[in-house]
């Protein structure tokens, strides 16, 4: 039995270097660990970069690696370990699931791992952090900067003079390693105050002690004698009771949950800015970091007092001169704004054919009317608005106005309290021009407001705008952070504010809906992952403070004028010839609803096989139809976002949009097979719906144009029936002539087959028989081998006894040359030895007579057997 071959294996070719051998990189190949240890010993701070050759994360972050190392070389050690080879120590003492891994040492602490984005900037600014973990604050000044910054900040003070080495510093500064070991974005700073004076001012007088630096909430010391003194209860402690007002998101590029898990959390504002984090200043980040301050500060939002000091100033435009006591009135004016309880109410249609809303804002006044002594309202909750709502509409029908230019403004008892006053200002605006969309262009714009106590109007000019356009109302004052101060505390729409590099991560907010057409790499947008919509800044301003406030503010109130951002499929051209109109997230609203046709809408997507067959009946459908009156249209549901009331889980779908009841769409039966007939019964069933009003001779006119319309429709169609009837007589007369010459050539065929299957049996027969004959021959030609292999085998045989026979004669001769020799001289002797011989030579002469006989024989026989061949 045959044995099985055994397995054979190609060995792994030998490594090659990685790094340029002119790199300042120490280029560990091999995967010599040990050797890499032993480096480690040397230099205070170590960079392990570990990498595979074929791993193209690594290949990429190769460069990032070279730059930052000829930038650090002279103070950080750079080594790089190839942990792929199997028969390095690196791959059998350490098990990554990843590559590549950066591994950081300052001295024997360590490792610190890096997490971060494999760009230069990002990981120098890191390996930075980790050679100065700790900022050594020695004024003021430097303390005033280190707490300005948005980032949590931990103080230490620890006097220097005692000792080298204060006791607590060292503890103090391996927490500080391992804030960045914990938190790899290094979002937690750490100094070191040096002087008592200056540690005097956040009140750290012994020395050891911690502070946990904290901008809206309290600030926090380190409780020593409830936590033991401890590096990893300094991280635990800090990590714990941080204060994050805006966070970074950094996605690695892989499958992550990251954003899932972050817009899970509630309404989140996602900012993309071009961040370097090398840079010593950052006026964008600074801007908007001041902004989520403001935002968050809901302590100081109870207690603030709007600074109307710099209103004296009698330039400005928001004030006519003609009103007297113009400035005594404007503190009473604004009283309200000091009162955080407000909300937006809009107000129902006042009739079903208008377009119009009046917007209030309602507030807490308790400035106004009779009040006992001493009032004081420390916080806004819910059961004051819900009070305040209830007075406000038992008195609706006090703002109800049909068209009002003016800002209405009207006090009103509270229904609960004799001590609450409520204050509503009102103005009539068109649903169209609810965006709030320019500073320049508000409902508020006009000065001109009419202030009315209890429903009565009054010649005094006041007005109280809107939360989100009071900076454009009277530009010069300043009371944006009064706006959005504590904004997250006064609504159920809390925003969680996240920043991204716009460098890095620019494909999420193309994905959001960022144009690819800028150059500067700026957006924002509110994503709602609870209510699926999601809000974009306007591109076309620049991303600055206040812009950010009026996004935040107009998502916040409670009738947002916010425009839901819709995903628009960018690849669909339109062409006029194309009877079936290609609807896209843009023009959805304008080609459905502002459209004076019926419309009939399918839904599809590419993957749908059962939609796409269905494309030549919408084409008939669309030829039928006449085009003034009808328009039939498709939307990819996969490449365009629709509102909710508009979506489907179910493909295909038809919906019909009937002429002036556009919010009274049809669907079609999904139980209904989709054809042509079925279409058109649907459309005209639907399209025919009389209306509840009685119709007049205007209607009468319409509908008699109508029907004009489609028998004049009907006509053109019938006489293109005509004349495709009659191009089809012609090509029936075509296609039987043709028919009739295929006819012929078919018999003419028939005969050349007949011919050819008699050729083909004629050569059958004739090869048949050469068959034949060749086997005749070839059985002769063995016959004829078999006698030659006889011949050869006696032709054998004759040689063999020929030889016998030659022996035999020379043994003769020998014995008869030795008796001559033997002289006797007995006659007798030789007279019988005479007889002897004659006889020998006699028998000698007979043998060699019969050897040439048949040496002739075979000859014979060999030239008959060539000429037989």
């Amino acid at each position: 039995s045959c044995s099985r071959a055994k397995d054979v294996t190609m060995p792994a070719k030998l490594p090659v270097n990685f790094f340029s051998t002119r790199s300042p990189v120490i280029d560990l190949f091999r995967g010599q660990l040990d050797y890499a240890d032993h480096l480690r010993q040397d230099s205070e701070i170590v960079l392990y970069f570990f990498y595979a050759p074929w791993c193209g994360q690594s290949i990429a972050a190769r460069e990032e690696i070279e730059h930052v190392a000829s930038r650090l070389s002279d103070q950080v050690l750079f080594v790089a370990v190839n942990c792929w080879w199997n028969q390095g120590k690196c791959r059998k003492q350490k098990h990554f699931f990843y590559f590549p891994v950066i591994h950081l040492y300052h001295q024997s602490f360590g490792p610190i791992e890096y997490k971060g984005p494999m760009s230069a900037v990002y990981i120098e600014k890191f390996v930075r952090r980790v050679m100065t973990p700790l900022l050594y604050i020695s004024s003021r000044s430097k303390l005033l900067d280190f707490l300005s910054n948005y980032e949590p900040g931990v103080l230490g003070y620890f006097e220097f003079n005692a000792s080298p080495q204060p006791p607590g510093y060292l503890t103090f500064f391996t927490s500080a390693l391992h804030s960045l070991k914990k938190d790899y974005l290094g979002t937690i700073r750490f100094g070191v105050i040096t002087d008592k004076h200056v540690a005097e001012e956040i009140s750290l007088v012994h020395s050891g002690s911690v502070y946990l630096h904290r901008h809206v909430n309290t600030s926090l010391i380190y409780p020593n004698d409830i936590m033991n003194y401890t590096a990893e209860n300094i991280c635990k402690w800090a990590l714990e009771n941080r204060e994050t007002l805006i966070r970074w998101l950094r996605p690695h590029g892989g499958k992550s949950l990251l954003l899932n898990n972050e817009l899970k959390k509630g309404p989140a504002l996602l900012i993309f800015i071009p961040y370097n984090p090398l840079a010593e200043i950052h006026p964008l980040l600074d801007e908007i970091t001041k902004v989520a301050l403001e935002y968050h500060n809901c302590n100081k939002s109870q207690t603030a007092e709007p600074d109307l000091r710099h209103l004296g100033d009698t330039d400005s435009p928001a004030f006519d001169s003609s009103v007297p006591d113009a400035h005594m009135k404007l503190p009473e004016t604004f009283s309200i704004t000091k009162y955080p309880c407000c909300n937006t109410v809009v107000l129902p249609q006042w009739h079903s054919i208008s377009r119009t809303h009046n917007v209030c804002e309602l507030c807490i006044n308790q400035t106004l009317g009779v009040k006992p002594n001493k009032v004081h309202v420390p916080h806004c909750n819910f059961l004051e608005i819900e009070a305040a709502l209830d007075s406000f509409y038992l008195q609706e029908h006090t703002f109800f106005q049909v068209i009002s230019n003016t800002i209405e403004c009207s006090n009103f008892l509270s229904f609960y309290s004799p001590f609450s006053y409520y204050t509503a200002c009102c103005r009539t605006v068109n649903r169209h021009f609810l965006s709030f969309i320019s500073s320049e262009k508000t409902i508020f714009q006009t000065p001109k407001v009419a202030f009315s106590s209890h429903g009565k109007k009054d010649n005094t000019q006041r007005s109280i705008p809107h939360i989100e356009d009071r900076n454009c109302f009277i530009p010069n004052l300043h009371i944006s952070g009064i706006n959005i101060t504590g904004l997250s505390c006064r609504t159920n729409k809390t925003l969680n504010l996240y920043l991204l590099d716009s460098n890095l991560f620019w494909i999420y907010a193309e994905r959001l809906g960022a144009s690819r057409s800028i150059h500067l790499k700026e957006f924002a947008a509110i994503v709602d992952l609870k209510e699926e919509v999601h809000y974009v800044l306007d591109q076309n301003q620049s991303l600055v403070g206040s812009a950010l406030e009026n996004f935040i503010k107009n998502f916040s109130i409670l009738y947002s004028p916010l425009k839901r951002h819709l995903v628009d499929d960018p690849s669909v051209h339109f062409h006029e010839q194309h009877v079936i109109t290609e609807v896209t997230t843009n023009t959805f609203h304008d080609t459905v609803f502002l459209s004076e046709k019926n419309v009939l809408l399918l839904y599809y997507a590419q993957w749908c096989g059962f939609c796409a067959s269905l494309n030549h009946v919408f084409i008939q459908l669309a030829r039928l139809l006449p085009p003034d009156n009808f328009t039939v249209a498709r939307i990819d549901t996969t490449r365009n976002d629709l509102p909710w009331e508009f979506m489907t889980d179910h493909l295909p779908t038809i919906l019909f949009f009937p002429h002036q009841r556009k919010e009274q769409s049809v669907k079609f039966p999904e139980d209904f097979s989709v054809n042509l007939p079925n279409l058109l019964k649907f459309i005209l069933h639907h399209s025919s719906l009389s209306s509840s009003e009685p119709c007049t001779k205007e209607c009468l006119h319409k509908e008699t144009v109508l029907q004009q319309g489609h028998i004049s429709h009907l006509e053109r169609e019938i006489q293109k029936l005509r004349s495709e009837i009659t191009a089809l007589h012609q090509a029936h007369d075509q296609l039987e002539a043709q028919l009739s010459e295929a006819r012929r050539e078919e018999h003419r065929l028939q005969q050349q087959k007949h011919t050819l299957e008699k050729q083909h049996k004629t050569l059958q027969l004739h090869s048949e028989q050469l068959q034949a004959t060749y086997d005749q021959k070839n059985q002769e030609l063995l016959e004829m081998a078999e006698k030659l292999q006889e011949l050869a085998d006696a032709s054998e045989n004759l040689l063999k006894e020929n030889t016998l026979l030659r022996i035999l004669v020379a043994s003769r001769e020998g014995k008869l040359q030795s008796k001559d020799e033997i002289k006797e001289p007995l006659q007798s002797e030789q007279t019988l030895s005479e007889d002897n011989d004659v006889s020998v030579s006699t028998a000698t002469a007979t043998l060699e007579k019969k050897r040439i006989d048949n040496i002739d024989t075979i000859e014979t026989e060999h030239n008959s057997g060539n000429r037989t061949e």
